[in-house]
């Protein structure tokens, strides 16, 4: 578990999948990614964040309040397949539920788990991407002073087949 003055990030276990799923159902949360996920999408989801964090000690993690309510979650996670378009790397990210949106949650989750990533498991690149019109994830990466780097810009398709492009930034060599 990593821990920050506010927030708790944790292993995923089950107790978290009820809320995971609800907030991959939300369209408003995930209109940035083409629209909401069947239960099915969550569930590969989920098991793809487990397994993350088992074969390659960084995942997506829950983010809990210190009260223990999900928040969402944030992390660093491998995208090893060959077949993506930046090839293979480590992306970090979040999503949020809504109620969570406006208080910073985002922002103090993701600098936690990149000095996890590059500290800890002492990974020596790592990126972020989002669309062109999520301004709150913008926001973000630029609170994270990472670096943009539109020659990595890319199209891909969301789950649902939906065409897709992503905006590429780096994070600094120094956290």
């Amino acid at each position: 578990m990593i821990e920050t003055p506010r927030l708790r990030l944790h292993r995923w276990d089950d107790r978290h999948r009820e809320a995971f799923a609800a907030m991959h159902a939300d369209p408003k949360v995930m209109a940035d990614y083409g629209g909401a996920l069947t239960l099915s999408e969550c569930n590969e989801k989920f098991e793809r964040y487990v397994a993350a964090e088992r074969d390659h000690g960084v995942s997506r993690w829950a983010v809990e309040n210190l009260d223990g309510a999900f928040l969402g979650y944030a992390g660093v996670m491998p995208r090893l397949s060959k077949d993506h378009p930046l090839g293979a790397h480590f992306e970090v990210g979040w999503r949020f539920v809504r109620g969570a949106w406006g208080h910073g949650y985002a922002t103090e989750s993701a600098m936690a788990a990149l000095r996890y990533a590059v500290h800890q498991v002492g990974l020596s690149e790592i990126l972020s991407y989002t669309s062109p019109d999520n301004e709150r994830s913008q926001a973000v990466m630029a609170r994270l002073n990472l670096v943009r780097d539109a020659t990595r810009d890319f199209m891909a398709l969301t789950p649902s087949g939906k065409p897709w492009q992503g905006l590429v930034w780096v994070v600094p060599s120094r956290l």
